[in-house]
This record gives C-alpha cells, structure tokens and sequence, in this order.
C-alpha cells in the first residue's frame, strides 16, 4: 500500500481513497477503474515527488513572441486575434493563428466568445421599444447625426437617414462648417 510507504494519494486523491480504504491491490484497483496500469503507476510517482500528473506543456512559440503580440494588441485594442496576427507576421514573427489567440486569452485581452449573445440582448431591447412591430417599409425611420473635426479647424456633420425595416438607405446630407 502506497499509504503505509508514506508516498501521497494519487493525482485522482478519491480514487486512491477508495482504493485504500477498500484494501485493493493497484493491479486490481486499476482493472476495475478501467485505466492503465503503467499510466495509474505514473501518475502515482509523479505525486510522490509533487509534481502535476498533467501539463502545463511548454509553449516555447508564444513564449517567445509574447511580448510583441501583447505589445500590438495594446497598441490596437479593437482588433481582434486575427488581425494581431496578421501583424505580427508582417512585423516578421512566424507564429500560428491559434497561438496568438492563447497568447491574448491569456494576458486578458480578447473579448468573450459570447458577446454576440450580449449584442443580441440589447438588440432584443431596441426592438421592445416600439409599440407595434414594423412590418413593411416606411413605418420607421432612423435618423443618425454625426460630427467630425477637422484639423484645419473646422467641423463636417453628417446626417443619414434608414429605413429600419428594409434598411434601406435613403441618403447622407454632408455639411460643413466654419
């Protein structure tokens, strides 16, 4: 028994629990789990000596590059893992899509993947705004104005109209000003 040579429980402690508790052999234990007997007999020795039965594997990819990917994602917080990499790429770093994507997860930088749902949601809202759904065209319109400066001084503003059922696009008056 692994308890009386005073080694630790096993990476599964409650399997190894049981396992001692009931008085079974590890060949035994192990047939009747349904695992291994040399990965059982593995991850024992790896807990004797404390390390982890599993990982963490190392990344030397992200590793090296971490600094320029994080750098340039701080840099453009808009964009998104795909366009970092592309960046990074043309910038000379030879790494994957995916690795960049790790390396963005892991530093705190990348959006959820269910913001779409939140997007959604809010969608939902703006349409609970109206009393009577619109069904047809030209029972809703949106109107959106804008201001832009210039750097001479001056102010360009826009207004554009939509139909909100077809989403047409009637038209943008651009304007502008002293």
């Amino acid at each position: 028994m692994e308890e009386e040579r005073g080694g630790p429980p096993g990476p599964f402690a409650d399997l190894e629990v049981i396992r001692i508790e009931a008085g079974m052999p590890t060949t035994r234990f192990v047939e009747l789990v349904g695992i291994p007997l040399r990965t059982y007999r593995r991850w024992q020795a790896k807990a004797r000596v404390g390390h982890p039965p599993k990982g963490p594997w190392p990344a030397p990819v992200r590793a090296q590059h971490r600094e320029s990917v994080v750098e340039i994602a701080k840099e453009h917080p808009a964009w998104g893992h795909r366009k970092v990499w592309a960046t990074a790429r043309y910038a000379g770093h030879r790494l994957s899509m995916s690795s960049v994507l790790r390396v963005l997860t892991e530093a705190d930088l990348i959006q959820r993947a269910d913001y779409q749902r939140e997007r959604r949601k809010l969608a939902q809202a703006r349409k609970a705004a109206f009393a009577l759904t619109p069904t047809r065209p030209n029972q809703v319109w949106q109107f959106d104005f804008s201001e832009f400066e210039t750097i001479a001084g001056g102010t360009w503003r826009v207004a554009g109209i939509a139909d909100y059922w077809s989403k047409y696009e009637f038209g943008w008056h651009w304007s502008p000003t002293a």
